[in-house]
């Protein structure tokens, strides 16, 4: 699993400097054996023109928590990359932060299967995300 007592989490954060969840702010916030929580703002970057969050900011962090999991528990010996990606959008958000927790459901030796459940501030389920991601030798 994650081996998360041997893990800063600024450090791990500067991992993400120049990358798309670097653009949309996201940080990861706490991790443990089996989890990933990263935070987002909701803010002009990551909403759609009718002023709401998008659906492919929510998807991004998603895939970013899942993906992350997956590399830590992998190592670095090994490439983690998103397979399949499915977000339900059930409640919309129009500012503040989101968090996503991604929970590991599976890991094999190939593949690894995350749930994400995105919040709002309030606590509030506003999305919930299965992700597939594949795990290969880096060549």
């Amino acid at each position: 699993m994650i081996p998360y007592k041997s893990i800063n989490i600024k450090d791990l954060n500067s991992f993400a400097e120049g990358t798309l969840s670097d653009h949309l702010k996201m940080e990861v916030v706490d991790l443990g054996e089996d989890f990933i929580v990263m935070e987002m703002p909701v803010e002009s970057y990551t909403k759609q023109p009718m002023g709401l969050l998008h659906g492919g900011a929510v998807a991004s962090i998603a895939e970013n928590a899942g993906s992350l999991g997956s590399y830590l528990i992998a190592g670095r010996d090994k490439i983690a990359a998103g397979m399949t990606l499915n977000c339900n959008h059930l409640k919309s958000v129009k500012d503040g932060k989101i968090r996503a927790t991604a929970k590991a459901i599976h890991i094999g030796k190939n593949s690894h299967v995350w749930e994400i459940e995105v919040r709002n501030e309030q606590g509030e389920l506003t999305n919930v995300c299965r992700l597939t991601v594949a795990i290969r030798d880096k060549k």
